[in-house]
């Protein structure tokens, strides 16, 4: 369904599809509701599939909280975020909502820059040069004192623990919970990561307090994106967020408002179930669509 107030949202999905024709320069600003939009949810049956026993367990709510739980050793929290590393960085989202976005804008100079840390941009084909990923990734690990201002590629590792826990890895790289079992909640001591440049435990390499380690990589996908900014400061710039809320309004929101405010032949799109507004001053050059992402991008590639 394409969204509520279906008229409207029409009338909207048209203007942006003229947007992004008339643009000479397109900068995607995505955010977790763009994931959700493809499956790729935290919570309801898919958390309840990888993780009963740890609901059972602990009441935690969902992924996202589970992220911060206290487990008791480092044997339980790898349990736990091997799972959730596999099936939200191994696993490709059931709807294919970023081959569709890499379709639209193909053609077009553009720029991602995204919160998202599950590499769905990559997988779907997008240019990875043309990526920065600035909360950092789910396939990779880096030192929990990050002195070694560098991070690992993690898929071998997550994989053994996954399988050392009683799940196995279907032909199209589904992850299979064990049956008639519960899988253990622990991992082998012996597959505790450990950095081989400081013998220190290793940690995901995601941004959540001061010790995230800002890698070569993104140090050089920083560049690319301040570059890419800079080139394109005036004239048919499309600043299109999708899928942003309000937890890191800093990060996308706040300076696709400003830049667009800046520029005034820039225009600013904003697609969100249940959260899509602009301020006043550039409301006139503003697209706010209240609706599925999925169905916004299918009605403006023409489906």
């Amino acid at each position: 369904m394409f969204g509520l107030e279906n008229s409207r949202n029409e009338k909207k999905a048209a203007r942006l599809k003229q947007a992004l024709s008339d643009c000479r320069a397109v900068v995607i600003g995505a955010g977790a509701g763009l994931s959700t939009s493809a499956g790729f949810t935290y919570s309801g049956e898919r958390f309840r599939r990888y993780f009963f026993d740890f609901i059972e367990k602990y009441r935690i709510p969902d992924m996202y909280s589970g992220g911060f739980y206290p487990f008791p050793s480092p044997e339980e929290y790898w349990a736990w975020w091997s799972r959730s590393i596999y099936i939200n960085r191994y696993m490709n989202p059931p709807k294919p909502v970023y081959e569709t976005l890499l379709s639209l804008v193909r053609e077009k100079d553009y720029f991602v820059l995204t919160t998202n840390v599950d590499h769905c941009f990559q997988k779907a084909g997008f240019d990875k040069t043309r990526l920065f990923y600035t909360q950092g990734d789910y396939g990779l690990l880096q030192s929990a004192t990050p002195k070694v201002q560098k991070t690992y590629d993690n898929e071998t590792i997550i994989r053994a623990m996954v399988l050392a826990q009683g799940f196995s890895i279907g032909t199209g790289g589904e992850l299979l919970p064990p049956e008639g079992v519960t899988p253990k909640m622990e991992v082998p001591t012996e597959l505790l990561p450990v950095c081989p440049d400081d013998g220190q435990p290793m940690i995901p390499n995601l941004r959540t307090d001061d010790s995230f380690v800002e890698d070569a990589g993104w140090r050089a996908a920083y560049e690319r994106y301040a570059e890419f900014l800079d080139r394109h400061k005036a004239g048919r710039v499309l600043y299109w967020e999708l899928g942003v809320g309000g937890n890191t309004p800093g990060i996308i929101k706040f300076p696709f408002w400003s830049m667009t405010a800046q520029n005034k032949s820039a225009v600013y799109a904003c697609v969100n179930l249940g959260e899509a507004a602009a301020p006043e001053e550039i409301a006139s050059r503003s697209i706010c669509i209240d609706g599925d992402i999925a169905a916004v991008l299918e009605k403006i590639r023409g489906r």
